[in-house]
């Protein structure tokens, strides 16, 4: 296998991060060697999640092997996971926000035809339901556990608790006609045909849809992570990933 030079799109301040989290995890463990430094394990991380490679390039590029390269970036995976926010937290975040917007997104995964729970009739094709939750200007909050395809985002922002957060808190939610019957503070636009509606709902519905423009741009951020593009692992393993690419996104923004 040929070995080349290659970059990652992504700010120092992820990377200076999650070494930070990573020196704090062998200290916990007493960790005496290791055949990469915390600076080359969070990298080896980074480039995973970012640019989607595959173990066995990753280990060839960093002159380890497909085992230890899996088994450092699944270690760095979980220090990210459990420093992900809850709903909960994220919406505590916001309590000054005017209010937050909701949607959700379909992260593919290589399943085939016999695997219907995973199959979305929206969007045709295999994947898992992750919900999305972002600020007035469009800031990435929260990003949900994955759920099967099949399962439609009303009731995935349930079971997520996002509706009951958001109503709790008192905070306006903008979410879709997907969202239709949530209840709470969760606002939608309003179900019908187009010529059917009459000229105030019709100005409402734009007005609805300008708003909720951002958190488009929102899931667009996202999907640069470009694993999260076609997801080949275990659907097991998915939740974290997300949890990880989440804590990430944060750790840079807020910096």
């Amino acid at each position: 296998m040929f070995v080349y030079p290659s970059g990652v799109d992504v700010s120092s301040s992820a990377l200076r991060f999650l070494s930070a989290k990573l020196r704090q995890r062998r200290q916990e463990l007493g960790t005496r060697w290791r055949r990469l430094s915390v600076g080359r394990q969070a990298l080896l991380t980074l480039a995973h999640l970012r640019n989607g490679h595959p173990y066995a390039q990753l280990a060839a590029g960093f002159g380890i092997g497909t085992t230890t390269a899996y088994r450092y970036i699944t270690e760095a995976v979980e220090v990210l996971d459990a420093l992900a926010p809850t709903p909960v937290e994220a919406i505590r975040t916001t309590s000054s926000k005017a209010f937050v917007l909701l949607d959700g997104t379909l992260l593919p995964i290589d399943r085939i035809a016999a695997d219907r729970p995973y199959y979305s009739g929206k969007h045709k094709r295999h994947g898992m339901n992750v919900q999305v939750l972002a600020g007035p200007s469009g800031r990435l909050l929260w990003l949900s556990p994955a759920l099967p395809g099949a399962v439609h985002d009303v009731r995935a922002a349930r079971e997520h608790g996002v509706v009951g957060a958001v109503t709790e808190a008192g905070i306006t939610c903008w979410a879709d006609k997907g969202y239709r019957g949530a209840g709470g503070t969760v606002r939608t636009p309003n179900w019908g045909r187009w010529e059917i509606l009459s000229t105030g709902q019709q100005a409402v519905n734009r007005s609805h849809a300008r708003i909720r423009a951002l958190v488009e741009q929102t899931i667009a951020t996202l999907k640069c992570w470009r694993l999260l593009r076609k997801l080949r692992c275990s659907t097991t393993r998915i939740t974290r990933l997300i949890q990880a690419v989440l804590t990430l996104h944060l750790a840079s923004s807020d910096r």
